[in-house]
């Protein structure tokens, strides 16, 4: 993310807001919003669309933990979640709910620049892992569909495998349609038909 960054900090100690606020002014060109209540979290956060979320808690407990990594959006933008203390398996459900960042230990000052650069990259990486796993799964689906047809083909017609997938490709050519279209048709169809 290059730019001004959009920062949201959730704390509902004021003083704290206040250094949290001054320190990140301090790392370069970033516009701060403070969140001082947890009520209504989630259209908070939306209203602010920003590009990081950092949550400052001294001790969550679960449900608090679900509450925000939940509507703080940790699947949309990158999440830093800071702890005064290790709180048993916390750190596992926060990660898992999306949570880009848990720091034990609370927030301090001279962390918060390298946390936030680890939080955005961390949560770059995963985004782009959930985008290509999103794609091998469509790309699965798209091959049973076109196997399912290729097989109808063979059993009507009596082609052979690479004739049925050659009649395909030259259907969705002729159709300006992609094979997996045009496999999906023909399967439909087929489900229509028995």
């Amino acid at each position: 993310m290059s730019g001004k960054l959009t920062v949201v900090i959730v704390e509902q100690n004021r003083d704290r807001a206040i250094a949290i606020v001054d320190a990140l002014t301090e790392t370069g060109d970033v516009d701060v919003r403070v969140i001082g209540s947890v009520s209504g979290l989630a259209k908070q956060i939306a209203r602010h669309d920003p590009d990081i979320v950092l949550i400052d808690i001294d001790n969550p407990s679960r449900d608090m933990l679900e509450e925000l990594t939940m509507a703080s959006g940790p699947l949309e933008r990158p999440v830093a979640m800071f702890v005064s203390g290790a709180a048993g398996g916390l750190a596992r459900s926060a990660v898992e709910a999306g949570v880009s960042a848990y720091v034990v230990d609370g927030l301090k000052a001279e962390r918060i620049k390298p946390v936030i650069d680890i939080a955005i990259a961390r949560f770059q990486i995963l985004r782009q892992m959930r985008a290509e796993l999103a794609e091998t799964r469509r790309a699965l689906e798209e091959r049973k569909v076109i196997d399912r047809a290729k097989g109808l083909l063979m059993k009507s017609k009596g082609l052979q495998e690479d004739e049925a997938y050659a009649l395909l490709r030259k259907t969705a050519m002729n159709r300006n349609r992609r094979v997996a279209d045009v496999a999906e048709a023909l399967v439909t169809a087929s489900e229509l038909l028995s």
